[in-house]
């Protein structure tokens, strides 16, 4: 019995002819899943250099077809991408005819992929993407602050929308609690400022220098910059993932739906705690700044601390410190408003949230430091 089936098989065969204009690819014998593997790399060659409108399939030479058959030569007509398939086809075969038209139906209603662009256009586009999300995101960013001012004047206007306990509460978890590893940080900080200056200005027998190189990084720039970066790192990252849990968990609709407004629940307690804590914080870095610089120029330079405060007081303008401090409640607004906006952001799935700490995190820093460059820029001019 088999022997008789294996007989009646007819070998698969591919031939083409050209037909003026068109070319016909002649398919003969069946054409089935074991028999077609040979003719892929032919198919698709014809497939690529042939213009797929003057493609025509003649079906009068072809035995039994099974899916396989049907996908291989169909193929070669799936870049014409017409829902009206059938003038592709010559011959009586009506099981091939049925199968290859609607594999062409289908992908006449798939869209078309669109060509990625390579090399140096990719690259521009890229760029471009990026400075357009940009935009859209420092827009957004300032949207969002617009709104919370609004929210805070309301408050203004009515002390009693005013939620004090919540305010409270995130003055200690986003200010005090990151008192001790701002502390210690910039301590550290200011001890490496201190030894790379002992290490330079003692060659040109300057190293009482260091004590003005100590006191002016950390008090205008050092203490604060750590300051600011360990709140978007610790306290940015808070604010969005707890604003971003209640909003996966719908907790948000339901506060609008009691007539609450969020911006006066969630943003504008910690907007506050964080305007408030971060010069506070600020103050305790240049402390322990000031402290780690002295220590080592006691311990490397024979500086004693006496002499080391005298001579910040003699030489240090109080003005760094002022241009320290300035920058603390800009750098304060400026972290919870992006933390806060990205937690309203995130949608009801984990990943999302991830996606937006992260985020949050990075354009905090991001925006601390272009800041910063800014306050550099206006003090330069100001002479200050």
């Amino acid at each position: 019995m088999t022997a008789a089936i294996a007989q009646e098989r007819q070998p698969a065969e591919l031939t083409t002819r050209q037909d003026g204009a068109r070319l016909i690819v002649e398919p003969k014998g069946d054409w089935l899943m074991e028999a077609v593997g040979r003719f892929d790399r032919r198919l698709r060659r014809i497939e690529s250099e042939t213009d797929p409108k003057d493609l025509v399939i003649d079906l009068s030479g072809l035995g039994r077809i099974d899916t396989a058959g049907a996908y291989v030569l169909g193929r070669t007509l799936s870049r014409c991408r017409e829902p009206d398939a059938d003038r592709h086809f010559i011959g009586e075969h009506q099981i091939a005819r049925r199968m290859m038209g609607e594999m062409l139906q289908r992908l006449a209603d798939c869209p078309e992929d669109e060509i990625q662009p390579r090399g140096v256009i990719s690259t521009l586009a890229r760029i471009g993407q990026g400075v357009e999300d940009g935009l859209k995101e420092t827009v957004e960013s300032f949207a969002f602050f617009g709104r919370t001012f609004t929210t805070g004047l309301s408050v203004l206007v009515n002390p009693t929308k005013m939620r004090w306990t919540s305010t409270i509460h995130l003055m200690e978890t986003a200010g005090v609690d990151a008192l001790p590893i701002i502390s210690v940080l910039s301590f550290f900080i200011g001890a490496v400022v201190a030894f790379m200056g002992a290490s330079l200005l003692e060659t040109f027998g300057a190293s009482v220098f260091t004590v003005d190189l100590v006191g002016i990084a950390v008090l205008r720039e050092f203490g604060v910059i750590i300051t600011a970066i360990l709140l978007a790192g610790r306290s940015d990252s808070a604010f969005t993932a707890a604003i971003g849990s209640m909003k996966m968990q719908q907790e948000i609709d339901a506060m609008k739906v009691m007539g609450l407004d969020p911006y006066e629940v969630l943003v504008l307690p910690r907007v506050i705690a964080c305007v408030v804590m971060a010069p506070l914080l600020t103050l305790s870095a240049m402390v322990a700044g000031v402290f780690g610089g002295m220590l080592v120029s006691w311990m490397t330079l024979d500086i004693s601390p006496n002499f080391f405060l005298t001579r910040l007081n003699d030489t240090i303008d109080l003005k760094h410190f002022l241009v320290g401090m300035s920058k603390a409640p800009v750098f304060g607004l400026v972290i919870a408003i992006v933390g806060c906006r990205h937690g309203l952001q995130v949608g009801g799935d984990v990943e999302s949230l991830g996606k937006r700490v992260t985020t949050s995190v990075v354009q905090a820093i991001f925006a601390v430091i272009v800041i910063d460059a800014l306050f550099a820029m206006m003090y330069l001019e100001l002479d200050i």
